[in-house]
């Protein structure tokens, strides 16, 4: 009988506990969904709840040239700034974890550094730096800015895959001839590549989305998809933002499984 009543104790408390996860996650993720319903409005301004639905705004999405521009502008510089900070992160975790010295734990400290500083303070200096190299309103200028940003996201994914991996099989493979290059190539990075691929989400979902950074260097023909929100929040309640935020919602959605899945094959392989 006693168990019976610690069963039914631990139960009633682990319900409380999942009550206020879901509330959590209500109160996150509801803000969020909101502009679903209001992308399918055929109201001329912003309005929730939306009095009737339907899916003209979204043509008028993509019959816009200034909306499909922005577009193609984020897409390059997320997909560029994926790339660069993947390759960048991955050496540089790579490094981190093999080499043995006192300056490593200064280094990893550098390079988690964008994740502390304040986003505003950063996008104040790159744009006086950018403006003595004429990179502000530039997509160069956007993927090194947004490379900024993602590469402290790759260090920290990649280091815990480069954790769960037994180095030895890279040490045996260049005691059998492989240069470390070669060794790295054809052994550690298939054994850590769900955690690349996860770290390369991450990067594409942080550039897609930054926009603090993008109001200050971007603009013109170089404006991302942030940057024409804001300026279309700022000047009209263009209905197409809700359209805007729902494609971006739902693409940041899709990288975040794709990252998620990545991450759990990775720690199966670990297993």
């Amino acid at each position: 009988m006693s168990r019976f009543k610690q069963n039914l104790t631990g139960a009633v408390r682990a319900s409380w506990l999942y009550l206020l996860v879901l509330v959590t996650m209500l109160f996150l993720v509801l803000p969020t969904l909101i502009v679903i319903p209001m992308s399918l409005s055929d109201a001329r301004y912003l309005s929730f709840p939306p009095k009737s639905f339907s899916i003209e705004p979204f043509f008028s999405y993509f019959a816009s040239l200034e909306w499909r521009t922005a577009t193609k502008v984020s897409l390059i510089t997320a997909t560029l700034t994926m790339l660069l900070a993947t390759s960048l992160g991955t050496a540089a975790a790579y490094s981190l974890h093999v080499t043995q010295s006192r300056l490593s734990g200064v280094l990893r400290g550098l390079m988690l550094a964008p994740m502390i500083v304040p986003t505003i303070f950063i996008a104040i200096g790159l744009f006086f730096v950018y403006a003595r190299f004429d990179l502000n309103n530039t997509i160069p200028g956007l993927v090194l800015a947004h490379t900024l940003l993602a590469l402290p996201y790759v260090v920290i994914n990649v280091s815990a895959g480069l954790r769960s991996y037994d180095m030895t099989q890279e040490q045996a493979a260049c005691i059998l001839g492989a240069t470390r290059l070669r060794a790295f190539f054809d052994v550690t990075l298939p054994q850590i590549r769900f955690s690349v691929i996860a770290a390369a989400m991450f990067a594409f979902a942080i550039s897609l989305d930054e926009a603090v950074i993008s109001l200050f260097i971007s603009g013109g023909d170089s404006s991302t998809l942030t940057k024409r929100m804001f300026s279309s929040l700022r000047s009209e309640i263009d209905p197409l933002i809700a359209v805007v935020a729902t494609l971006m919602t739902l693409l940041s959605i899709i990288m975040l499984c794709i990252s998620i899945m990545a991450q759990r094959k990775a720690k199966r392989n670990a297993a």
